[in-house]
């Protein structure tokens, strides 16, 4: 079952001179023609997030410089979901039980909770973390996900800051960094890029993934490969994605809807590479294989979209432009690329 495909790009300070096109992108069937959506959304939407309602697949969301937009028209036309301050927003997320619930992320530690859908939000007190690592940019809440099975926990993970979670819908949140921070005694766990700490590749955060078959457990995707904990974030295991892959950068991590043991992740060498690499996990992370076949990712793989319509559809995109992905469950991969000028690519979904 094929059906559209979205792709978001923003600014990103390491796209080549001169490419600087950043927007929302829609091919209405896979390999068609990329049409730029721009009605309602602000002038150069940068777009950082795709959200797909759980029940209706023509009604998504973005993040964007300016706050969180709404479509009910499959990307037609759009509206601002109004925050009490436009805020430059990094993540959204719809409840997966009660649709009228919403969060969104913003720069800084800020999460937003929205009860009728987007009309009006409260902002939810947080903390950061002591651990937080001052770089060249403001932390940022980059992902937010929900344990199916308990759906008062929430987690968002920070960049550059870990991980904070609430257990009980959002009214009180933890830092859940002790057990990351304690990998960074051992040297091959040390990464400082951006700041004047050694912790900083721990608390790089791209990614979170919680799976209805594994209740409670939580998959982080981080700077330095992929992480569980089986505690709600309270111990960390690093799930060594180095016996399997070459490439241990790791930016996305995706549950299958339909099949909750079947895990995507995306592997890279570093944040700006001329590589990247999906693979797949049919054991809840234990192992993995190559999922991707026959395509040549020419740069860092940023995003995974999985289609609620069919476990049959599967897409990504690297951060240069291209966009990759398969209708028929891994056997052939179409390939092709975001118009001339597009990089920093952030979002992606095929509903």
């Amino acid at each position: 079952m094929s059906g559209p495909v979205y792709v978001g790009s923003a600014q990103w300070v390491a796209a080549t001179p001169g490419n600087r096109t950043v927007g929302l992108f829609r091919a209405s069937t896979p390999g068609a023609r990329w049409e730029r959506l721009t009605r309602g959304l602000p002038e150069n939407a940068e777009i950082r997030a795709i959200e797909v309602h759980p029940a209706d697949a023509g009604t998504l969301y973005v993040a964007t410089q300016r706050g969180p937009y709404r479509s009910t028209d499959g990307g037609d036309s759009w509206e601002s979901l109004d925050l009490p301050s436009p805020e430059v927003t990094w993540s959204i997320l719809v409840h997966p039980v009660d649709p009228n619930i919403v969060y969104c992320g913003t720069i800084g530690t800020g999460i937003y909770r929205s009860e009728n859908g987007g009309r009006h939000w409260r902002l939810l007190e947080i903390a950061p973390p002591v651990s937080v690592c001052q770089m060249g940019f403001p932390t940022r809440v980059i992902r937010l996900a929900i344990d199916p099975t308990l759906p008062d926990d929430i987690y968002a993970a920070l960049e550059v800051g870990g991980l904070v979670r609430s257990l009980d819908g959002g009214h009180t949140w933890s830092d859940c960094n002790h057990g990351l921070l304690g990998f960074c005694e051992q040297a091959a766990y040390k990464s400082r890029i951006g700041s004047d700490t050694d912790t900083e590749g721990m608390l790089d955060s791209h990614s979170l993934a919680i799976s209805a078959a594994k209740p409670g457990t939580v998959f982080l995707a981080n700077r330095m490969g992929l992480f569980q904990s089986a505690d709600k974030g309270e111990t960390w295991e690093d799930l060594d994605i180095g016996r399997f892959s070459p490439l241990t950068y790791a930016r996305d991590v995706k549950v299958s809807p339909q099949e909750p043991r079947t895990l995507y992740g995306a592997f890279s060498k570093a944040a700006v590479s001329d590589e990247g690499s999906l693979f797949r996990s049919d054991d809840l992370g234990m192992s993995w294989s190559r999922f991707d076949h026959d395509v040549s990712m020419e740069s860092t793989l940023m995003v995974i979209g999985t289609s609620r319509s069919s476990e049959q559809r599967v897409y990504c995109a690297a951060r240069r432009g291209q966009v990759f992905g398969t209708e028929d469950g891994g056997a052939t991969w179409l390939s092709y690329r975001l118009p001339a000028g597009v990089e920093g690519v952030y979002g992606i979904a095929c509903p």
